[in-house]
């Protein structure tokens, strides 16, 4: 099995993520409206780093950071999911910086949400979000922070 390398995004691996990103959408509807520009939704404003997870030249993930300490933008192809990626990928996030880190997550992301607490992230809130879920509610967000 090829070695997977967590390594920071340069503005070069931005088709690839893009196209990694329509796996994720078409499985699991994240985003759940596909952007108009999906290069720029994955340079959200604020963004202060970003890391890819590449495979045999392949973008298997994806996560940034932001200014204000929020995890954004984090994915892993289907085809790559049970292999740890999401972890490696979050730690990567996680050791850029000696803040605690935050991020919003989706009630329906059940699977992320099993990944977030196995790692040790904390519940501290939730909310409705401003964008409607595949029931066509305003979704409930969990809010959590790191270890």
């Amino acid at each position: 099995m090829p070695f997977v390398d967590i390594r920071p995004r340069t503005p070069a691996d931005l088709p690839a993520c893009v196209e990694a990103l329509a796996a994720v959408q078409a499985a699991d509807r994240y985003p759940v409206n596909w952007p108009d520009d999906p290069g720029a939704w994955l340079t959200p404003a604020g963004m202060t780093a970003a890391w890819l997870a590449i495979e045999a030249g392949a973008v298997l993930g994806h996560v940034a950071i932001t200014r204000d300490q929020e995890v954004s933008r984090l994915f892993v192809t289907p085809a790559a999911r049970g292999r740890g990626v999401a972890a490696r990928l979050l730690e990567s996030a996680r050791s850029s910086t000696p803040l605690p880190l935050k991020l919003e997550v989706s009630s329906e992301g059940r699977a992320a949400i099993g990944l977030y607490e196995r790692l040790g992230w904390r519940r501290v809130a939730s909310s409705r979000a401003t964008w409607l879920n595949a029931a066509g509610e305003p979704a409930l967000l969990h809010h959590y922070v790191s270890p």
